[in-house]
């Protein structure tokens, strides 16, 4: 049987392609205005919040898009303009790490019988086990993401480029830096579903960071970004079915990863002059 023929990687490729999508179009800014690390503390904010929420019962889902997206905020209101700030992005990074640390333990020692597999999953990915009413759950959710980020990336793009002439030129700088934060933590939820916790940040970084290697046009590197994440998605899911022993995070992070190398060997035509 082909791979498409079964119901397990449908979902997993519907899921998969509006994920990684969504992470390429914020993954994009992220790299541009230079808040790669906001995505890397986001990463052990979505472990903790859906430790918090299993220890708590609750559904993980509910403790990845809470605790993401108010960390995501928290670190906009204590940053300048809504801009994170290095030195408060690792102190909550710190705090946070600790608190994952404690709900754990919660976990582990009250609830492990209930879900044993589901921290393990939160940290590596749980694509091939997505069921069609959570795939299209994360589908929708990441489709949203990408038309907010499509509305705004003009002035989003603006405002990143010349933060002070955009805020001259009427543009809501302070607003547009809450609204991304907040979709980046959405994001990291909705990565986290597909290849973890752990490896997240190379889903929003990598096709990101490539793309921008390859073009210096901004519109034409976000949409090479989405492309490149997509692509980088589905290889990784066909690499998977083939090799059964090979995780789907691992053949989709190896992917991106290999991607970004080889930009390194691509030597760009320097611009033209006169």
């Amino acid at each position: 049987m082909t791979a498409l023929s079964q119901p397990f990687f449908q979902h997993a490729l519907l899921a998969g392609t509006l994920v990684a999508a969504a992470c390429g179009m914020v993954g994009y800014f992220l790299v541009l205005r230079a808040q790669v690390f906001t995505a890397d503390a986001l990463s052990h904010v979505a472990f903790t919040g859906a430790m918090a929420a299993l220890a708590f019962g609750c559904d993980l889902r509910l403790g990845l898009f809470v605790a993401t997206i108010a960390v995501a905020l928290l670190f906009g209101v204590l940053g300048r303009r809504a801009r994170p700030d290095d030195v408060v992005i690792g102190s909550v990074f710190s705090w946070v790490l600790g608190l994952g640390a404690f709900f754990v333990t919660l976990y582990t020692t009250s609830r492990s019988t209930a879900d044993g597999p589901a921290g393990v999953s939160v940290l590596f990915g749980s694509i091939f086990g997505m069921s069609a009413a959570h795939a299209t759950t994360a589908a929708l959710l990441a489709a949203g993401v990408c038309l907010v980020v499509l509305m705004a990336a003009r002035p989003l793009l603006f405002a990143t480029v010349d933060e002070a002439v955009a805020a001259a030129r009427g543009v809501p700088v302070r607003l547009l830096g809450y609204g991304f934060l907040a979709v980046a933590g959405a994001s990291a939820a909705e990565a986290t579903q597909a290849v973890g916790s752990l490896l997240l940040l190379g889903l929003l970084a990598a096709p990101a960071g490539a793309a921008i290697r390859l073009t210096d046009r901004p519109y034409r590197a976000l949409a090479l970004s989405v492309g490149l994440a997509v692509t980088e998605m589905w290889a990784g899911l066909f690499a998977s079915y083939a090799v059964p022993r090979m995780p789907p995070s691992f053949a989709i992070m190896a992917t991106a990863t290999a991607v970004y190398a080889a930009t390194f060997l691509i030597r760009r035509p320097a611009p033209r002059t006169g």
